[in-house]
């Protein structure tokens, strides 16, 4: 254990990730004397993000510091493309100068994250596996590690989407495939100069992009899925957001994918003359609040990933973290105050949680990640082609009449779609959008 031979502390932190970090200083700030403990050798070793962080959140938690994290470079500019096997149909947003949010690596932003919370006296353990919790009359009270027994009032689960030691005490049950999602990812080193010129970013300062890809993998019965890329300094990452439960149906390899998407002719331009220089796979929770597992129990709380706190249509993840990880740390330390450690008190935290975006955000969202399953193919392979189908005329000149060949499409597409079908890809889409879909 590093810094302190201490074996009794306030809080534990299972979990050195941004919940866990954020969970550990709102501890720490509230007067728990608090322990983070982490199982690789430094934080970030074993993490990975498709390229983003928002960054409301993270000047939540550093008013006065935010801005000396290891960003990369700040995502003013958004594009959403509907690819067909040859052909793209964009929308594009551009803030000029925005600091909303910013592409980093995981291995340098937790590092970060680590040292500010060591700085302000949190207790850091790398290179500590946490095999069991310990249990006292009802009471989590504790932690069993490789080595030794470290006693606590309060333990907080930030453990991540697997998270054994939740599932151990019974507050969460093992992921079906159909409630998580595998993201796969290449990081593809490019001169800065490169990047600049082909996201149009010269002349911003730090100014980064994003691309988000529907469709385009080229398979009649397309896995439900989404592609990425985002600008860093000097490299790109490239990636897709799979089913594990289509993945399996349909006997696919991801990496197979991630070449098709490579090789799209929207895409290959981008990263031509790239090298990589790393490839990476992670697991996400996409049960959303159907599948929230029990957040607390008699001395115990779960925070970020391991509490499924992710909105896979927006693609937060770490701001979820870092604030659900900040109301458990409060928590904690309100209890310890009181010196009450019973899920009485720590039922405090779900009410700061349903009072936030966090719980509000789920909830809104409820059904609309089951409602995009059953809606695969509209979205993968239907809507892509028609939207390339429409600006071809659009922006075509035929020699045909145009309101002939717009009529065409249309009977095609009535032909296509029955109204029941019309009707739900309408609802599903105002659902993705504003969270309306019951």
């Amino acid at each position: 254990m590093e810094d302190t031979e201490v074996q009794k502390f306030d809080v534990i932190v299972v979990g050195a990730g941004p919940s866990g970090v954020s969970a550990a200083l709102a501890a720490k700030r509230g007067g728990a004397k608090t322990l983070l403990i982490e199982r690789s050798s430094y934080a970030g070793a074993k993490n990975m993000i498709g390229g983003a962080v928002f960054l409301t959140a993270l000047k939540e938690i550093f008013p006065d510091s935010w801005e000396q994290a290891p960003f990369e470079r700040y995502i003013n500019k958004h594009t959403w493309s509907l690819l067909t096997d040859n052909s793209s149909v964009d929308i594009s947003c551009d803030f000029p100068g925005a600091k909303k949010s910013a592409s980093i690596y995981r291995s340098k932003f937790d590092l970060w994250l680590v040292e500010k919370a060591k700085e302000e006296g949190v207790y850091f353990a790398p290179s500590t596996l946490v095999l069991n919790l310990l249990v006292k009359e009802g009471f989590i009270c504790g932690v069993q590690t490789e080595l030794e027994e470290i006693h606590s009032d309060v333990v907080i689960l930030a453990d991540g989407v697997n998270s054994l030691l939740a599932r151990q005490i019974g507050l969460r049950k093992e992921y079906k495939p159909k409630d998580t999602v595998l993201s796969v990812k290449e990081t593809i080193k490019l001169s800065r100069e490169t990047i600049e010129e082909r996201f149009c970013l010269k002349g911003s300062s730090k100014g980064g992009a994003a691309r988000n890809f529907i469709g385009g993998l080229g398979l009649k019965d397309a896995p439900f899925g989404l592609g990425f890329m985002y600008t860093y300094d000097d490299c790109l990452s490239l990636g897709l957001g799979l089913s594990i439960e289509d993945l399996i149906k349909y006997k696919l390899n991801p990496s197979d994918l991630l070449e098709k998407l490579k090789e799209h002719p929207v895409v290959s331009p981008l990263i031509q003359g790239g090298e990589l220089v790393e490839y990476s796979a992670h697991l996400i929770p996409e049960g959303g609040y159907k599948k929230l597992p029990k957040l607390y129990k008699n001395g115990v709380l779960v925070a970020g990933d391991a509490a499924g706190f992710v909105n896979g249509i927006h693609f937060e993840g770490t701001n979820y973290a870092l604030i659900s990880g900040k109301y458990a740390g409060e928590t904690a330390a309100y209890a310890i105050k009181i010196k009450d450690y019973s899920k009485k008190t720590l039922k405090l935290y779900k009410k700061k949680l349903e009072n936030s975006f966090i719980l509000k955000d789920l909830k809104s969202y409820k059904n609309v990640m089951e409602n995009l399953y059953s809606r695969t193919n509209s979205l993968m392979n239907y809507y892509p082609a028609f939207a390339s189908d429409f600006f071809k005329i659009f922006c075509g000149a035929n020699c045909v009449a145009k309101r002939d060949e717009f009529r065409g499409l249309f009977v095609r597409f009535i032909k296509q779609r029955s109204l029941r079908e019309l009707f739900y890809d309408i609802k599903t889409f105002l659902g993705c959008v504003f969270g309306v879909l019951k």
